[in-house]
Parts: structure tokens; sequence; C-alpha cells
């Protein structure tokens, strides 16, 4: 049952004034379609309704769209998701009349008892209409009815702005008539579209009637209704699905008895266009196989455009599914940016041209700004209707191999994004039908390029804060130099958590890590950074490997149950010729010894972080002079066609090959490994993904050349337990760097050294020993027994102790500390004389 009534009810007081006041104070500061969502809020509110809607009516098609819904949910709102001005749902009637509609039934199963829609006032009138689902049987009151009318009032100011769902299950909702434009609909022969499941889900005018169900057959199985029982045509439909291919035939249709030529034609993933044309008149019928291939291209065009994530592959889809139906061979798609006009991508043309037209500023007078400025297409049918029409551009199109072309604007959101040309080697002509069927395909190209022009920029974004995440480059230290690379997935939407990192320690001590955060996205990318963060400051703490990964394991489990992450931690130490390893749910790392041996560490992999109870396992390996580690995630060994055991067995053959064909062992400084280190990882990242469009996961590639310290580079002497052993250390320090032609450094280090010792004796215990270490720099080292830690105090003018640490802070380039299983050592470095 419904009701009509063309007057606003009575005058709006009590909660509904407040309601309205609420929304008057709020106009300030809020987006339109914030602005809409407030509306719905009071409105549904004020009629104490379960959920509401508003819709746009959109100018050229007259469709009416959703642009707001408020309380329900996404499969629920999918149904209002598009409505044409002819359905006898409340919110089109509402347009239709101009005037509010109640409908207490038909509410596509919301659960609500009815439907209050008013029209939303424009210049030229409805602009569109907001609605309430009632939670309360029977119709709303005078009051209510006129306090919705002033909510639609204050609404329909905001509705300009406001933007179409593209969120959740309505971002592929296309309107009823973007498979077919308006040109199909009015055709004279019958044309209706299929979906996989067999309903209708597009049928013109000619086709309702040949049909005869006196009401739109749409979402009906077509061999359900009477007419569709047609002996044949089910059979015929389900063999031209079957075998993807065209099946036409003669059928005397049983509505008016009438032969008719029917074409079966097979949409790619959407279901089966079907044609009727009256075997009497044979150019109607031609005419109307080439309108149905075209608007089967459409519908496969609409569907790929659906699939586009990317700008580039938006234009791949215009250029599969638009360029051979026309006949066209050239496709550029621009788009704006600070009032120039930005190459998007492009077929047919060559570099040196579009060198050309990248760029031109939006203010210059050339066919693609021409239709942005008046926004209505362009076809030019040779090059010298383009010459008078555009005569500086001669040069130009004398250089192009083009000699036809269709211009046409890319508007949505109702402004100009953007210009699509579409261009033929030969000279022609265009058809009503033509220029009429890419019109209405540039409204299509325009919204799909505009919802992946903000997928670009997002995207854009976030492998920015990736990158930025990730260590710019690698240091060469004295025992480690080292190559890597990051792969973003090269499908999918999101970025990955994959990192590495290269940290120097103290005692030319290198920590390796490589990591992977389970997941993609922002999120993922941010946990990241925050565990190379972690992992940072932690080795800076000089923790061993198995008490860092037991910190990174809390702040992973402090993120949340559903929050994993795997992780690869080593330290090698080159005077021990040791390596430290603890790893946490991910691949082992490969070692190559410089006789060519290549082997995949049998290391104890415990849990993931977040998932693991500590104590972490660590094993320890002696590492020759010159080896290679090599450390990956496993987006680089697995994927959908290869295990991670077969991924990491093709790892160790392809460094094996590598290493056999070519020396990635240099004899001289750090520095001449490197770009025998990056050749290394291009060899293994090809090798392993040859295709990286392919593949759906990060990856990250660590190759480290380790280099022990010579032992002629390396001091070490035992010192008593009394005052005797600052003395002692001092003649050492003397004796040493005579040695080693050091003699600038000798006061410093004397000094730093008594510092140190003398501490010792005086607030820890033994045994004490002195390890000095010739590398880039001079490093000192002091040795006791206890795990007192020294912290640098301020001294007053009178203390006579306090100022030690101090001085040694002040001779050093740097100095810490790090604990051992039976100690400490406290540690100090100073910079070569620079003739050394």
């Amino acid at each position: 049952m419904t009701a009509d009534n063309a007057g606003s009810g009575s005058r709006t007081e009590g909660p509904e004034a407040l309601r309205l006041g609420m929304l008057t104070s709020a106009d300030a500061g809020l987006s339109s379609t914030e602005s809409l969502l407030l509306a719905l809020q009071q409105a549904t509110a004020g009629l104490g309704g379960l959920g509401g809607l508003v819709h746009r009516r959109e100018p050229r098609s007259g469709l009416l769209r959703l642009v707001a819904v408020s309380g329900l949910a996404p499969k629920s709102a999918e149904a209002w998701s598009w409505l044409r001005q002819d359905e006898e749902a409340a919110p089109a009637r509402a347009l239709r009349r101009g005037a509010y509609v109640w409908q207490d039934e038909d509410t596509a199963g919301t659960g609500a008892f009815g439907m209050a829609s008013v029209p939303l006032p424009g210049p030229a009138g409805p602009a569109g209409v907001l609605s309430v689902l009632t939670g309360e049987p029977g119709e709303p009151d005078p009051a209510r009815r006129g306090f919705l009318h002033a909510v639609a009032d204050w609404a329909s100011g905001h509705l300009e702005g406001a933007s179409a769902l593209t969120a959740g299950p309505l971002a592929g909702q296309a309107p009823p008539d973007s498979v077919a434009p308006s040109v199909l609909r009015d055709m004279g022969d019958g044309l209706l579209t299929v979906d996989e499941d067999w309903r209708i889900t597009f049928c013109n005018r000619e086709a309702e009637r040949l049909i005869g169900t006196g009401r739109p057959p749409l979402g009906n199985i077509l061999w359900d209704l009477p007419a569709g029982r047609v002996r044949g045509l089910e059979i015929h439909c389900r063999r031209a699905s079957a075998e993807g291919t065209l099946i036409a035939f003669d059928l005397r249709w049983p509505t008016d008895q009438r032969l008719y030529h029917l074409r079966l034609v097979p949409v790619k993933g959407s279901g089966l266009t079907v044609s009727f044309a009256g075997v009497a008149d044979q150019r109607s019928r031609e005419a109307g196989n080439t309108v149905v291939e075209r608007a089967a291209r459409m519908g496969e065009l609409t569907m790929a455009l659906s699939e586009a994530v990317t700008s580039k592959d938006v234009v791949r889809a215009v250029a599969e599914h638009v360029l051979p139906p026309f006949g066209a061979d050239g496709l550029i798609v621009e788009v704006i940016e600070d009032q120039l006009l930005r190459v998007v991508d492009s077929v047919g043309y060559s570099a040196e041209l579009l060198t050309q037209i990248d760029g031109i500023p939006l203010a210059a007078n050339t066919a693609v700004t021409d239709v942005l400025r008046t926004r209505t297409p362009r076809f030019v049918e040779s090059v010298a209707d383009f010459v008078r029409l555009y005569p500086a551009l001669g040069k130009l199109v004398q250089a192009s191999p083009k000699n036809a072309w269709a211009f046409l604007p890319l508007i949505a959101s109702g402004r100009a994004i953007g210009g699509c040309v579409i261009s033929f080697t030969r000279p022609r002509s265009f058809s009503e039908e033509e220029r009429t069927l890419l019109t209405a395909l540039s409204g299509l190209v325009a919204q799909a390029l505009e919802r992946a022009r903000l997928y670009d920029v997002e995207h854009a974004r976030a492998r920015g804060l990736q990158r930025d995440l990730l260590p710019r480059t690698l240091p060469s230290l004295p025992a480690v130099s080292a190559a890597a690379r990051y792969l973003p997935a090269g499908q999918g939407d999101d970025v990955g958590g994959d990192w590495y990192d290269l940290i120097p320690l103290s005692a030319d001590r290198v920590a390796m890590v490589i990591g992977d955060v389970m997941g993609h996205g922002i999120a993922e990318a941010v946990t990241m950074g925050r565990l190379r963060t972690a992992v940072r400051t932690l080795a800076d703490l000089e923790m061993e490997p198995d008490e860092l990964l037991g910190h990174l394991n809390e702040l992973v489990g402090d993120l949340g149950p559903d929050h994993y992450a795997t992780c690869s931690y080593a330290v090698f130490d080159p005077v021990t010729r040791t390596c430290s390893l603890s790893v946490a749910g991910h691949p082992p790392p490969v070692v190559v010894r410089p006789d060519g041996t290549v082997r995949c560490l049998d290391v104890v992999v415990n849990p993931p972080l977040g998932a693991a109870e500590p104590p972490f396992e660590v094993q320890e390996l002696r590492l020759p002079d010159e080896s290679l580690l090599v450390f990956c995630t496993d987006g680089l060994v697995e994927t959908p066609t290869r295990d991670i055991d077969q991924g990491l067995a093709q790892l160790r053959q392809t460094v094996g090959q590598a290493v056999a064909g070519g020396s990635f062992f240099p004899d001289g400084p750090p520095e001449a490994g490197a770009g025998s280190l990056d050749e290394l990882c291009d060899v293994v990242v090809s090798t392993l993904l040859p295709d990286r469009e392919q593949t759906s996961d990060d990856a990250a590639l660590l190759i480290a050349h380790t280099r022990c310290t010579p032992a002629g580079d390396i001091a070490l002497c035992g010192l008593p337990e009394d005052p005797r052993a600052a003395g002692q250390a001092r003649a050492f320090v003397r004796r040493q760097l005579a040695v080693w032609e050091l003699d600038d450094l000798v006061m410093t280090t004397e000094l730093l050294v008594s510092e140190l010792v003398g501490n010792v004796v005086r607030h820890a215990k033994g045994p004490i020993r002195l390890r000095l270490l010739r590398s880039r720099s001079l490093i000192c080292e002091v040795y006791d027994g206890s795990l007192t830690t020294p912290r640098i105090r301020r001294a007053g003018h009178t203390d006579e102790g306090g100022r030690g640490l101090p001085l040694v802070a002040a001779l050093s380039r740097r100095w810490g500390t790090r604990f051992l299983g039976d100690g400490k050592c406290i540690w100090t470095e100073q910079d070569l004389p620079p003739t050394h």
C-alpha cells in the first residue's frame, strides 16, 4: 500500500526542531558526503527509523545513484545502488512526482515496516531523494513528514559535491544501462543480456515487448518466463556459453509468431548477449549484428574496467576492448596534473611523439584541451580536417602516422580529469551510432580512471613509506660488505612488510638481520618500520641474538593476536671468526665458503615472532675468511608453483653456479666487493623470479661478504688485579702502537687505558684483560669480571673523582659497554692518523 502527499506536513517543532538546529550548527567544516550522512542520521532518528538513503539524480542518464547510506548492511544497500525513474520503488516515485511518497512494502528485505521518501529540491526540479526506512508500523504523522521535508531542504544544499559510494560491496555496482547506452534501449531490434546464472541483467524496450511479461523482467531466469521456454532457446544458449562462440539461428517467437534471427554472443566472465532481428529486414539484421557485437565488447570493457586497479590497467582495458571493434590502432590517455596534460599510457605511438605532447599546458590550443574546455567530443576524419581546425599543430600531426581521431573528454564526478584519444591509420568517417557509443564509453573510462588514479596516489605513498623505512644504502664495514634487493609484489594492491639491515657493532662486529611481517598493507609496512627501529635500538645495546628476538617477540605480541613476523638475526665476530645466529620462523641462510661449497645451514627454526615462547635457540658456526652469507624472505623462494624447499634448493644451485663462474671473494679493500655482490644479487633475482609481474608477494635478499681480522691486527694482554695494572697497561700500549707505527695515538691511548683499568681496579673485579684491535680505527677494550654498568656523572668542583668517564668520552670517537656471560667489556674507538 502506498500514499502520496505533495504537501510538506505540519510545522516542525519539539525534538525535531532541535535536530534541525543541530544540522544548521554543524554546517561549517563538513564535506558534502559528511553533511548527507549527518542529515540521514537525524532524519532516521526523527522518524524512529532503521536506516536511510540519499540518491542523486544523474543529469545525463536520469538514473538515481546512491550517494549516502546510514544504518543498512552493505548487502541490503546493494539493492538500492541504482534506480531508474520508471521503477515503482518509493525514491523513484518521489522523484517523478516531486512530492512525498510513503510505501509500506517491497523494502528489499531490510526488515523495515515501510519507506518514506521526499525529493531534494534543485534549481531545475528534484535533484535527488532522501528516504528513511521506518522501524514502526504505520505512516509517519504530518509533523514527522514536515520534519523530513525540512531535513531534505537542508540536505539538498550539500548534494552537488557528494561522491558516489566507491567502497565495499557497492564498489563494483554499475548503472543498469552502463553496458548498453541509451541508443541500445531504443533500437528497433530486441536486445537483452543474461549473467552466468541466466538471469536477465539488461533488456531493451523491444525485447521487453517480445518477452511480454508486462513488467521489467530484470532478475528473472530467461527460460522461467513463458516466452523464454520456446523450443531450442535454452539449448542454444547453453551451447554458446559452454563453447564460447557466437551462435546464430532463426526462431519463430511465440508472442507475435514472427520469425526472428537470434544471435547469441558470449561475453567472457559475465554471461551472454541475445539479439532479435526480424528476418524480413536483412539490412536491419546486419546493423543489429554490428551493434550487438559492439555491445558485447562494451560489456567486456565494463567488466575489465571494474577489475582495473591502476591507471595503466585502465588504458590496457580500453586498448583491448575498444580499439578492435572500431578498427582503431592508436590510443592515448592523458590526465590533468597541475594545469598540465600528462600522458598516462599509450598504444601505437612512438616515444618521440609522446615526449612532444606530454606536459602540454591546459591553456594551450590543442584538440584535447579544446574538448576539455567544451566538454564535447570531437571527431576528426582526416589530416586535412585536423590542420584546418588546428593549423598551429600541422607539423605535429604530419609527424604522426594517424589520419583520423576521436577526441573524448574524460568527465568524472562532474569535473574534467583528462582526455582519451582513439586514432586510426586511415581516414574514416564516424556514424552517429559510433559517435554515441564512443561518447558513452568515455564516461565509463573516466570513472574507472578516477578510481585508479586515487589508487595510484595511495599506492605510491605506501611504496614511498616502505622505501623510506628500508635502509637507503648499506654500510661497507671492515668485517662485512653487503648488497641487497627489495622487490615489491608484481600483483596485488598492498605493500608488504619485508625488511633487512646491516648494523655495525663494537669491535668490528656486525649484525645482519632480515625479516617479514606477515600480511600486506600499510599497517604491515608500518609494523616493519617499528621492528627495524627496535632491532637497531636493541642491537646498539649489544644484546645477544636470543635476547634480542625475545624482546621483538614481546613487541609483536603487544600488537595483537593476529600479528606475526619472521626474522633471522646473526652477529659476526671477525676476531673469533664465529657467527651467532637465531631464527624465528624464517628461511635459514645459505653459506658459501671460499672454495665454492654451498650449503643451507641446518639451524633450529624457532616459531614466528608473536607465536614463540622464549628462550630462542642460538647456534654458533665458524666461518672461514672470505665467506658469503645469503639471507632471503620467503617471497624470493616460494611461489604458487614452487614450495619453499624447492626454492631453497634452487637458491643454492643458483648461487653455486654464479660463484663457480666468477669471483665474489675480492682480495682488495671492502669496497672492491660491492659491485660483485650487486651482480650476484641480480643473478639470484632474475633466476628465481624471472617474471616479477606475476608474483603476489614481496621479496627481500641480503648477501653479506665476511672478512676476518688478521692476527697481526690483534694484541691481547692480561693485567694484575692491583694498582700496578694501569702502569702495565700503559707500557703494553706504548710497545704495541710502536709496532703498528701509531705513535701519534700513544698519549691519548695511555690516558684512556689508565682511566678504564683504574676504574676496574677501584670499582670492579678481575680477571682484567686489555685488547687492542687495529682496523679503520684503533679499538681499545678492557675486560673485567663485574656486571656493574659504568655511568657518566657530573662531578662537582670539590669532588675528588667522577671525571674519568667524561675524559674517556672526550678523547674517543665513541665508547660503550657490552656484557658477556662472565663479565663485561668497556671499549673505545679512536680515529687513525690521516697517514694511515
